[in-house]
């Protein structure tokens, strides 16, 4: 009897926690978790940005630099934190990369429903953030964005549910991150603007109480890293002129040696598929150099390989332009969810041309790491309008319900090809994957659920 009771309350929870909204969020945030950290000590060494921020989070740790005086001290820290935890290795330096990951996509997901998306809706866009290469390589790094990106995430949230003075400490925490937060200020002020004029003073409020954050931030992590006031409006003129100065004309110039390293024009992301590449050093190549190896360009070459790209998925790449086009058509709708991706998209895409065409100023790949939420919403929207669509042939029908699954089957191969890892954990973690997704969209597709829920 005792057996039979426990089995039925095991039963009756199964069910409770099957019909939960969250679940299939939590399933597939946890399937990246298990991803995230079975290949985070590959590469063994720093790579990317990592060369950089690694160290000066070292230094921060150790009271002798604020670290890349270029950047506010918040991310830097955040690095240091996890090396102090987990010690000065990749486990260290990537760990809260991975955990900020995770959070950004509960935060989508919560946004995607905040602006009234279906829970269809809602958990497509966040798969495929989930499987966007470029999105998942920035997450497992220890680089700035992530950081950035969830306090930005966190603050549009805020803002959806109109808690105006937590949205500007967000926007605060982001900026105190890396100076693109403030690309998160535009956003709401231009979105603000398309959609309610009203509640000036609050826009006000949040506007002034992000400065206020940044600023305290800034100065409170200063005096804790070298135990003295340090002149908030010097480090912001500092960091300012640094980023002034970062041309592509400095960068001919330099003839740089970081191979992996080439900037590009903002324009450039949209028709030309390009990622950065992941360099580590060949031990064996080396040991066999020995004392003959002299540092230089050529040398580089011959002791470094190719670990991975990061670029974005490649089925995801494909619909930006589509979907961007689709989302300013739904705009015109006055569709909330698509006037959230379109202002989205300006303000952390579409600034950084006349920035590049105003200052020449170097720009890269990866910085469009931000505007993949859009193209993300965008690209949920579009599937769920087309299934929607009536079709009364038989055959067309078969081919419309194939859609979806078939661009989902292979935006996750795009995803595993370019991932690291087993070739055998791959491939049963895809399929894995794929099913949890497509078992979930079909719970949630029904004519009253996928309906995309348009704001007059």
């Amino acid at each position: 009897m005792i057996a039979l009771s426990l089995i039925s309350k095991v039963k009756r929870s199964l069910v409770i926690i099957s019909k939960w909204e969250y679940t299939p969020l939590y399933f597939l945030t946890i399937m990246m978790l298990v991803m995230h950290f079975a290949t985070i000590m590959q590469p063994d060494s720093q790579s990317m940005d990592e060369v950089y921020y690694v160290p000066a989070a070292n230094s921060i740790l150790h009271g002798e630099s604020l670290g890349r005086t270029e950047h506010p001290p918040l991310g830097q820290s955040i690095i240091a934190s996890g090396i102090l935890v987990f010690g000065d290795n990749p486990l260290g330096w990537r760990f809260f990369s991975v955990i900020f990951g995770s959070i950004l996509l509960i935060l989508f997901y919560l946004i995607c429903r905040e602006l009234k998306l279906s829970r269809y809706c809602a958990f497509l866009a966040t798969t495929l953030l989930a499987i966007d290469n470029l999105s998942f390589v920035m997450a497992g790094t220890a680089m700035l964005d992530v950081f950035c990106l969830t306090f930005m995430f966190a603050a549009a949230l805020l803002y959806l549910k109109k808690k105006y003075i937590w949205t500007g400490v967000f926007i605060g925490l982001a900026m105190a991150s890396k100076l693109t937060g403030v690309f998160t200020l535009l956003f709401i002020l231009a979105h603000w603007m398309l959609t309610n004029r009203k509640s000036v003073k609050e826009m006000i409020k949040a506007t002034v109480t992000s400065g206020f954050t940044f600023l305290a931030s800034l100065t409170l992590l200063d005096f804790v890293i070298m135990h003295r006031l340090i002149n908030p409006i010097e480090r912001i003129g500092h960091m300012l002129t640094y980023s002034r100065e970062l041309t592509f004309a400095l960068y001919k110039s330099n003839a740089p040696v970081q191979l992996n390293i080439v900037p590009s024009r903002p324009w450039q992301w949209l028709y030309r598929l390009d990622g950065m590449a992941f360099l580590t050093m060949d031990m064996t190549k080396i040991k066999l150099l020995g004392s003959q190896m002299v540092i230089s360009p050529e040398t580089t070459k011959q002791v470094m390989y190719c670990l991975y790209e990061m670029i974005i998925n490649p089925a995801i790449w494909a619909l930006i332009v589509p979907c961007i086009l689709f989302v300013i058509y739904l705009s015109t709708k006055q569709n909330k969810p698509a006037l959230f991706a379109l202002c989205w998209f300006s303000a952390t895409y579409i600034i950084w041309i006349p920035i590049n065409l105003i200052t020449n100023r170097l720009t890269y790949d990866y910085y469009f790491y931000p505007a993949v939420v859009a193209v993300c919403i965008g690209i949920a929207l579009l599937f769920s309008r087309i299934n929607e669509f009536h079709v009364n042939n038989h055959v067309l029908r078969s081919v419309q319900r194939m859609i979806t699954p078939l661009y989902l089957g292979i935006s996750i191969l795009f995803f595993v090809f370019l991932y690291l890892g087993n070739v055998w954990f791959r491939a049963v973690w895809a399929i894995i994957l794929f099913l949890i997704i497509l078992y979930y969209l079909d719970r949630f597709q029904s004519p009253k659920i996928t309906r995309i829920i348009v704001s007059k």
